[in-house]
């Protein structure tokens, strides 16, 4: 028997407190499989206007270019990810990857 179908955004409620870490710690885990140097990297993050939350990524100056890939072919797929989680939790997610 087929499950009623409902629409995606009937029961979106704003997101609870944390929800944000699993994003950060997904951003962590995922940059730390890409690097030569896993323990230099950081995830800092911080809510914009209109509760947007931008996740500030920094890595070992020599893995930055691991991070970014070829035409910027990495950071586009890990920003994809992060997108598609914050869609789920009813938030805009933006990935920098700083200094």
């Amino acid at each position: 028997m087929a499950r009623p179908r409902r629409s995606a955004f009937a029961d979106r409620q704003a997101p609870a407190e944390g929800e944000g870490d699993r994003l950060k710690e997904l951003l962590e885990f995922l940059a730390r499989t890409l690097v030569d140097h896993p323990d230099q990297v950081e995830v800092r993050e911080y809510e914009e206007e209109e509760g947007a939350l931008v996740l500030e990524l920094s890595v070992a100056e020599e893995d930055r270019g691991k991070v970014i890939g070829r035409h910027g072919r990495t950071v586009k797929a890990l920003r994809a990810v992060m997108k598609a989680g914050g869609v789920k939790e009813g938030r805009r997610i933006f990935v920098e990857v700083v200094d």
